[in-house]
Order: structure tokens, then sequence, then C-alpha cells
């Protein structure tokens, strides 16, 4: 056992940083895969220097490394006992690029999405496209040979290495690229650990027996996605080896070796030349999964750049999550499967002949029974929709899961069809119905077993599924790894997949690059077993947690946090669009991330042995950092609701640890308003001196919001009643009522010459202050309350509508989970709507028109609360924007403002608030055009914008308040 103290010289010893707290730990001890490891510590190193003393320490200390970068392997590849070395953080430099030779060397920390946006203006690109390629980096598709939907056209990861700069298992820097057959023999002849690596390889690979016999064993050629063990059979091109080739180069060699060989530093990569600028997507829609598959052989013919699968299981998972539902407008009925096949050409044209082709052939062979052609941005969407099929099964409501286990086979395109009709009936022999998706057109479908691998009779399954499939596989000589790599769920398998003698061979080409051990342990070669290791305990008692909120969506908020299975969506970066997560954005440590926040949850929530299972600091340092945003209700496919679990931690947490001064201030600031509106200019004088301010643990730097002279509730009992038969009743929020009553005597100047009838009635607060602040008691007082007052006036024709989305929004979120009449809560739920939604029914309708608004010209651009992104939308406030005719109207892709309601006032928050406005939208609004309007529907976003950029922007009830003739 290493001793901390052992651990904390190490530390010392690096630039970077070495962490062995239990919070790090925990989040390390799990990736996208059903496994979990405890490791000894959490490595993050700045430079080749650190990764050199970390190996001696590792060879010095016999314990491995295993290298990690975004942590999104499914097979359990960046899982271990020993330290992992997450270089995702500080390895991120593109070193060079050569744009004439269409290469780029980088550092394996890069995104492959944002390579790609690097290299878009020179009209080049990286060819191999996962699935999770927004936030999946390049050393990790190095590592697991990734290729994901445009292999059939772009082939594999493996394809495009031209060099790999390594250190070596004894801390020796080498290069390894194209060289020709004399300078590998030259090298064979060094006295170095380099020159035994190379003469390794050419001792074994110069026996004819053993090119036979990998000739024999190894998946059939035609497979490109052959991921099984190492790629020894690369070796057999050249003409060292009995193939042709003058050249050879072990860069490739290393592609797909799970960091058990070397420790990759830099990565040169071929690039391609942007794909044709004109696409078609035909999406088919088929009555089952069989006659997708014949189809594909038909499909195949023709020359597409994506041919790719999604079933049923797959379409109804994104039914019910709010990001995905909006991307299904493609579908027509409830098909069992629908396979997507792009074609491309340089005019929109030729696209259509090629597309047009495509649907003649298939319908002449009688497939399928819907063909639409989708265009544009629309691919996009569809791509999209494919892509979150992975975090969607997550999604799935209990213990059974979709479980990756045998997910990356891959056959002969023309074996496909008899293939999964094979794989059918084993599926139906274990009365499992499985998950078909994924890339057809490469002869790969990720199968998955639905499973819950909490019991025991299911974990036997999970191997006797494994294990006959894998067999199948080998019975059609295809690869039982074809992208997601080896790992620990199927390394055990490789002596089935390619024979004992070249297992054996692969160990001894892996003792020669590390004969202590060093790198990545247990993977590929002298493999853990399969079914041990695993994230739940099998056959536990479940931990009954006791929660004021209601989870029975989830069958309860343990089940909501194990719904996270770690793709990792929560770390795309600013340039991949979207909010979540926008603290790890900002900080991009992997603490910081929803992933984290789920898994520390689940691992405390499960493992605790305390009467509060909340109670744990870890669990506190985990969601320090957490806006409560909701972009991760929305936008991770799995749907797992951190802001809503924070909320329920802090209410729990500070149940036993108490509640602080400042959090009992910002918690009850309704209650100090009212105290403060009695004398509201003096109010405002004392809150925005540096004392105040330092008594109320705000930063400095902030402008605390001022009361206003008179509440808006105050200035309504004054107004005349409107004469307008159609009553539309205001949620007079809190933030509006006490700060922007300007906004609130808008709304009812604008809805009156529209010709609404704007009501206020007499009701509480949102809560929304309560519930940010973890005081659910109080939250589901004020929610009890609000269902009571409105639950028999609130109906289709009576709507209630609201100004500050995060308050009007409760109604539809919160409240459903507090309030204990939870039938009126819900009737409530669908008839409320934030302003933005209930103007653009009413246009919709055609009971709103231009004729009332200004024919003036004015530009607009809109940045969205991120409440409102997540629950309701910008649509909204786009198509009311609009208008007024001569209005033009954009949506700031903006992510969060870093405001976050009371976070951003916070003086240990403050500089993170502010990073997170820097990371989006701050650079655009200074670089937008002093007479473009800002539109800001949140009070939050309004302040922050102030803050950040000196801008001022508007509501837009304002806007069109002013718009009015």
């Amino acid at each position: 056992m290493i001793s901390t103290t052992v651990l904390e010289q190490l530390h010392k010893s690096l630039s970077g940083d070495v962490l062995f707290d239990s919070l790090h730990k925990t989040l390390y001890a799990t990736d996208a895969s059903v496994y979990r490891k405890m490791p000894l510590a959490v490595a993050y190193p700045k430079n080749e220097k650190d990764l050199k003393t970390l190996i001696t320490f590792a060879t010095q200390r016999e314990i491995t490394l295993i290298p990690r970068t975004a942590g999104t392997s499914l097979a359990g590849q960046c899982v271990g006992d020993g330290i992992i070395v997450d270089v995702s953080k500080h390895f991120t430099k593109i070193i060079s690029f050569d744009e004439t030779s269409k290469s780029i060397k980088l550092e394996p920390g890069i995104v492959r999405d944002s390579l790609n946006v690097y290299l878009k203006p020179f009209g080049l690109f990286f060819g191999p496209n996962t699935s999770t390629s927004n936030r999946c980096m390049m050393g990790g598709m190095v590592g697991n040979n990734s290729s994901g939907s445009t292999s059939i056209k772009y082939g594999v990861t493996r394809d495009k290495v031209l060099e790999i700069e390594a250190i070596l298992s004894d801390g020796t820097s080498v290069t390894f690229k194209e060289i020709t057959s004399q300078e590998f023999s030259d090298k064979t002849k060094e006295n170095t650990l380099e020159g035994t690596i190379y003469r390794t390889i050419f001792e074994e690979l110069s026996l004819e027996k053993n090119q036979l016999e990998i000739k024999e064993q190894f998946p059939k050629e035609a497979i490109h996605r052959r991921n099984t063990g190492y790629a020894v059979d690369e070796f057999l091109t050249s003409d060292l080896f009995g193939g042709s080739a003058p050249t050879i180069n072990v860069a490739k060699f290393l592609s797909g070796s799970e960091g058990t060989l070397a420790f990759s530093t830099a990565i040169t990569l071929e690039l391609d030349p942007l794909p044709p600028s004109e696409s078609i997507m035909v999406c088919t829609h088929f009555t089952s999964i069989n006659e997708s598959l014949l189809a594909t052989v038909i499909a195949m013919k023709h020359d597409l750049y994506n041919c790719e699968l999604m079933d049923k299981t797959i379409l109804d998972c994104t039914k019910n999550n709010r990001d995905l539902a909006k991307n299904r407008f493609f579908l027509q009925g409830d098909p069992e499967a629908v396979l997507m096949l792009e074609v491309s050409a340089n005019t929109i044209e030729d696209a259509e002949i090629l597309a047009d082709n495509l649907i003649e052939d298939l319908e002449k062979n009688n497939f399928g029974y819907h063909h639409p052609k989708v265009f544009g941005q629309d691919i996009a969407k569809v791509h999209y929709l494919r892509k979150a099929g992975l975090g969607a099964l997550g999604n799935m409501i209990g213990d059974k899961k979709a479980v990756a286990c045998i997910e990356d086979t891959a056959v002969a395109l023309e074996d496909l069809p008899n293939y999964i009709e094979e794989f059918t009936q084993i599926m139906d022999k274990y009365q499992q119905n499985a998950v078909y998706y994924a890339h057809a057109g490469a002869g790969e479908l990720h199968l998955r077993p639905i499973l819950n691998l909490k019991k025991k009779e299911d974990v036997v399954l999970f191997r006797k599924i494994t294990t006959e499939t894998a067999a199948l596989v080998k019975k059609y000589k295809g690869s039982f790894s074809g992208e997601h790599g080896d790992g620990i769920v199927r390394a055990e398998f490789i002596p089935l997949m390619i024979g004992d003698q070249n297992y054996q061979l692969l160990r001894r080409i892996k003792k020669a690059f590390d004969p202590n051990n060093v790198f990545n342990k247990g993977k590929i070669t002298d493999a853990f077993s399969m079914d041990e290791s695993l994230r739940y305990e099998v056959d536990r008692v479940e931990p009954e947690i006791k929660t004021i909120q209601d989870f029975s969506d989830s069958e309860g908020i343990l089940k909501l946090a194990e719904k996270c299975n770690g793709s990792g969506d929560c770390r795309k970066p600013v340039e991949a669009g979207g909010t979540m997560c926008p603290s790890y954005r900002a900080t991009k440590n992997e603490k910081d991330t929803t992933r984290a926040r789920a898994n520390t949850l689940r691992e405390f929530l499960t493992n605790s042995d305390k009467v509060n299972r909340f109670d744990h600091k870890e669990l506190k340092d985990v969601f320090d950092l957490c806006l409560s945003c909701k972009a991760c209700a929305s936008e991770c496919p799995s749907n797992v609701d951190i802001a809503t679990m924070k909320a329920e931690f802090l209410y729990q947490y500070q149940e036993t640890n108490g509640y602080s001064f400042r959090s009992k201030l910002f918690a009850n600031n309704v209650k100090y308003n009212k105290l403060g509106s009695i004398a509201p200019a003096l109010t405002n004088a004392i809150l925005s001196t540096p004392f105040a301010k330092a008594a109320m643990g705000v930063a400095q730097q902030r402008r605390v919001p001022k009361l206003a002279p008179k509440t808006l509730k105050k200035w309504y009992s004054k107004q005349p009643k409107s004469n307008h038969k159609k009553v539309v009743y205001l949620f007079c929020d809190e933030f509006t009522n006490f700060y922007d009553v300007e906004i609130g005597k808008d709304a009812f100047i604008l809805f009156e010459k529209l010709g609404y009838n704007l009501q206020i009635v007499n009701h509480e607060e949102s809560g929304r202050s309560f519930i940010s602040k973890g005081f659910l008691k109080e939250a589901k007082v004020v929610c009890n309350l609000n269902v009571a007052v409105f639950k028999d006036i609130i109906t289709e024709d009576t709507p209630l509508i609201g100004i500050e989305p995060s308050a009007i929004l409760t109604f539809r979120d919160e409240y459903i989970r507090l309030a204990d009449d939870k039938s009126s809560a819900e009737r409530i739920a669908k008839n409320v709507f934030t302003f933005e939604e209930f103007l653009a029914k009413e246009i919709e309708k055609g009971n709103l028109d231009r004729s009332h608004f200004t024919q003036e010209a004015k530009t607009l651009k809109i940045h969205g609360h991120c409440h409102q992104k997540a629950l309701s939308g910008t649509h909204a406030s786009f198509q009311i924007l609009n208008i007024p005719e001569n209005y033009s109207v954009t949506i700031i892709n903006s992510g969060c403002c870093g405001m976050a309601g009371s976070f951003g006032y916070e003086k240990e928050h403050y500089d993170i608030s502010m990073q997170v406005g820097e990371d989006t939208l701050f650079p655009k609004l200074r670089n937008t055009p002093k007479e473009t309007e800002i539109v800001a529907a949140g009070t939050s976003c309004r302040h922050q914008i102030f803050d950040g950029t000196q801008r001022i922007a508007k509501h837009p009830i304002t806007i069109l308040k002013e718009a009015l003739k």
C-alpha cells in the first residue's frame, strides 16, 4: 500500500497535480462502461517531464498508469487500480499544421470536433467521426482506433495516423513513423528498449508459421473495423513479413493498443478534403430490423457517405428528451428501424439525382415504406439524434439498462443479415429484446442486451450472451471489437477470437514494450475478468433514500443519478454549442461536469454508512460550482437533472449541518425585500456599500439590484380594470414585483393594446430562491399555496403567464415534484406559459398580427435564459420579436451567462461566473454593433450582461411595448 505521504511527495515533484482525495478517486473510478475500479490517485501532468516522473514512480512502486482523455470509452479502458493519468486538461495544443501535405501534429487532448473547427477554413477535416465527436479526444481515438459513422468513406483512425511521439516504459522518448524496411532492420540492432521492440517484432513476424496463423485466425480482410487485440496483421503488408510494401509504420500498430504499450505525447494525422458541399439524407423507414439489413446491402452499392441504423428502442428513448424530441421531425408512424443514407455532391441537383436513384433502387427491391429526404441543416439534426442514441439508452427507467458488451461486433457486409438473424436467435433464447443501432453500412451494429447488472442472474447472462456472441462472430470470421476496443469487457475473449498462438504472440509483444506492466494493466493481454469490478454490487440491498421532492418518475433520486452512463456529453466544449456544462467549460475540471456530480451522488448514496447519506463534504464540493442552469435536464441524453438533485442535496445536507446566514438571506429575499421596500431609496443606498456587500458575502465588483420605488403589485392595485374579455393571469414573480417593475408595467400596456385583460390575483412568490438554496420545506409551502390559488382559475381559456422564466417555469418543473396535490399541479402546468410562449401561440391561432406594431427597422439579438432554453426553448422569443415587420432577429448561440441567480453575486463564485460569461456570451456581445438591441428575458442575465459588457439588455416585453404604434 502506497502511503499518502509518498503520493504527496509525488505531487510536489510534478509541475502538474496528483490528487488522491476520495472525491477525485471516486470521479475516476468509472468511465462510460459498466465497470468501477477505485484508483490509487489521479494525475494531471503538464508536460513530458511530468509523464516521465510518473512512469519512473510506477515502475519503482510496481503500479500501473491508466491513460485517460475524455473518459468516454465503453469497454473499461479508462478504469484501473493504479494512477489515472488525465491529459485532457494540459495536453491540448496543436503543435504544427502543414496545409500542403494535409497533415497536422497535435497533443492527445484535442477534441475531435474542435480540431475540425480549426481545419474548416483550410478546406480540410479529420474524417473518422464517432458519436462522441464533440467531446472525445484524439488520444482516445488513437487508443481505440475509433471510426464512427463516416468510416465507409474515410476509413478508421489507424488509416490516418502518420506518426506518434511517445514515452516508452523505461522513460525514453521515441518517434514511431513510416520507415523503410532497411531502417526497420537497422533499428533491431540498437541496444535500447526501442531496439528491443523492433527486434521482437522482427523475430516474431518473420516466422512463417506466425504469419500463417495471423492470416488464418484474424478477421476477414474486407472488414475494415478490426480492433481485436493488437494489429499485428498490419505488419504483414511489409516486404519484411511476406508482403510487398517497402515501408513499415509502428505508429499504425499503436493505434488501437489502448495505452498498453507506450504513452503518446504527440500525434501526426493525415487529413482529408472537406466532403462535397451539398448533401441529402434519405431516412428510409422499415417494419423490421431484418428488412433494414437486407436493404443495407442494396444501399451500399450506391456512393454513400453515411449508412446508419436506428431501431425502435433508440427512437423511443428520444421521445421524452426535450432536446432530442424536436429532431424527430422526419419520422412517420412508428418504424421498427430507420436507415440514414447520406449522399453528397457538388450541386444540389446532382445530390437529388443520387438520392432519387437510391430511393428508386430500394423501392424496386421492395425495401422500406417511407423514404423522406432531409436537406441542409436538418441533416445535422438527424445525425445528432443518432449520435445521442448512446446516452439516450441511459434514459430507460429502472435498473434494466442496454448494456455495452457485444455492442462492437463487425462482420463482412454480405454476412450481416445472416449474422443478425443468428444473433436474434441467441437473444430469443435468453428472452432478450436487444437494441440495434449504428453503422449498418460498415457491417457493424451496436447490439445491446437489456440487463440488470445489480442482479446475479443477469450478470450470469452478461457473460453467457457475450460468450455466445463471441463464438458467433468467430464463425463469421468477424471482429469482436470493431471500434470501441477490448478494454475489460472483451479482452478475455481475444484468445477465442484470434487463437491462442496469436494471443501468446500479443503477450510477447506487450512484454517487449512494457516488461513491468506499467501501462494500463489488465487490458488486451492478461485481462481482468469481464464480470467482476462492476459499477454496482451484485444482489445488494437497495438503499432507501427518503427525499422531500418526488423522484418517482425515475424510481427515486438514486436511480436518477444512476441514469448517467458516463457518455460525457457534459464535457462538450463551447464551440459544440448548447449550454451544458457551464462550470466544466470554465474550469476544464472533470469535477465540474454533470457526470461527476451524478457519479459522486450515486457513490455516496449507495455506499455511505451515515444516517444522512447526503452528509458528505465530497458532495458539497462537487455541487459547489453547479449553476443549476438545468441544461443537463434537456441536453443530457439521459435527462440527468443535476439542478433538481442539487436542490435536494442542499436541503438534506443543510438539515444536518445548518443553514448559513447568507443562504438564509438569499433564500428569504422576498421577506427582506418587503421590509426594504418600506424605504427603498435608503435600502438601496445601504446595500450598495462595501460594508454591506462584505457582510452579505457578495463580491465587491457586483452591483446589488435596486429595489423599485413602488412594487408592481402596489402599482397594479391602483390601475383601472381592463374592459377586454380575454382574461390572462399574470404571475407576479418576486423579481418583477420588487426590481423590474417597469417591465411589469410594460406588460400591462402591451397586453391592453393587444386586446387582453391581464390580471394579477393574490398569490405567493415562486419559491425560486428557496429552491436554489435548498430551502425545500419553505419551497413546498409556497408551492402548495400557489397550487391552491390557481387550481380553480387556470384553464386553457384563462392561462397563467410569467415574465421571469426561472419563476414561471417552476410551475412546469419543481412544483410537480413538490406539490402535495400533484394532479392539480400537473393540470396547472399544462396551461402555464412564458410571456413569449403565450404570444407565439396567439400568433399561430391568428389572434395577433403586425398591424399593432411599427414598421421601423431594428436589429435584435436574443440571449436565452438557461431555464427557458432547457424547459421551454427560445423559438417563441424569436417568433414574437419578428412580429414587427422590419425587425431583424437572431438568437445568439450563447450558452450560460454565468450569473445564475445568487451564484454570480457570491464572492467565491464571482471569478467563475465571469469566466462562464467570457466563454461565449461576452465576446459575442462586445462584437455586436452598438445600435443592435440585446434582448434577454432573465433578470440575472440582464445584470450579468451589463456587468460583463456594459451593454443594456431589454426584456422582450419592453421591446414589443416600444414597438407599438
